[in-house]
């Protein structure tokens, strides 16, 4: 049936209509798997909330904007995918799954995440791309275990010097922010694997050939003058990726001279 039909149903607040969309739910899954995702839910049924054995709860693509208190019986559930929804707040039974690892809260409408995060002592993996975070969540430096950062596309302008307590972090992802300059905190990373700054406001990149981890680093669309100068074997992203760091230090040379060419014609011709 389709979305449209789906999606009228949805409206509907008759338990026969939320079993129609979310499936008979009276069965635990074979292999601990639930997926919900692109059911048009508005509410998740609590009825999925009694299976104690489940470890990866789909509910992508609807339109939750809560979840109920019960999601806390989830006691094994290590995946629990929220992304394409309308949530506003996290809902705190999230923070009350004890082995949740994998949690996936991009596409929403997030601009901050509770204090009680810090309870997912076993989260490694946090997707908050396209959001409406500003600043960045201060609570995401207290995850002791967090391996995969993902903040990408939303309006971000600098990092915490908290962040550095992050010692498991391989990877960050950082694209279509509003970063003016390369984030200091992560000169000091020298665990980290993966830096993506692809899309953002970045001038001018300090070197990395002393991040000993580091094996790729996207910086592709900033407006900037240089690449970054990285260690061998660490492949990069962006302008300048090819060269050599002579043959990149010339050509920024020239584009610097041809800025200063073209702000001086300005000049003369505004006189």
């Amino acid at each position: 049936m389709g979305n449209a039909v789906r999606s009228l149903i949805a409206f509907i607040p008759s338990k026969r209509c939320r079993r129609f969309l979310a499936g008979d739910l009276t069965e635990m899954p074979p292999d601990g798997t639930l997926d919900l995702s692109g059911r048009q839910l508005r509410r998740l049924p609590v009825t999925a909330c009694v299976f104690g054995e489940l470890s990866k709860l789909y509910l992508s693509g609807n339109n939750l904007s809560g979840l109920p208190e019960e999601l806390k019986l989830l006691r094994k559930l290590q995946l629990l995918a929220l992304d394409f929804n309308r949530f506003e707040e996290l809902p705190a039974a999230v923070c009350k799954l004890p082995r949740l690892s994998i949690l996936y809260l991009g596409n929403n409408k997030l601009f901050r995440l509770p204090e009680e995060l810090r309870e997912l002592k076993e989260l490694n993996t946090l997707w908050l791309e396209t959001n409406r975070f500003s600043v960045f969540p201060s609570v995401v430096c207290e995850l002791p275990n967090l391996k995969t950062l993902h903040l990408g596309y939303n309006q971000i302008r600098r990092l915490p010097e908290e962040l550095g307590r992050l010692e498991e972090l391989r990877s960050i992802w950082l694209a279509g922010n509003e970063l003016t300059e390369f984030p200091k905190v992560l000169l000091e990373m020298q665990f980290l694997a993966v830096i993506d700054v692809d899309r953002n406001k970045i001038q001018r990149f300090p070197g990395l050939c002393h991040l000993q981890g580091l094996k790729l680093v996207i910086y592709d669309h900033n407006p900037c003058v240089n690449a970054p100068v990285v260690a061998n074997g660490v492949r990069r992203v962006g302008r300048w990726a090819d060269c050599s760091d002579d043959e990149q230090e010339d050509e920024g040379s020239k584009l610097k001279m041809t800025e200063t060419e073209e702000d001086l014609n300005v000049q003369l011709s505004s006189g």
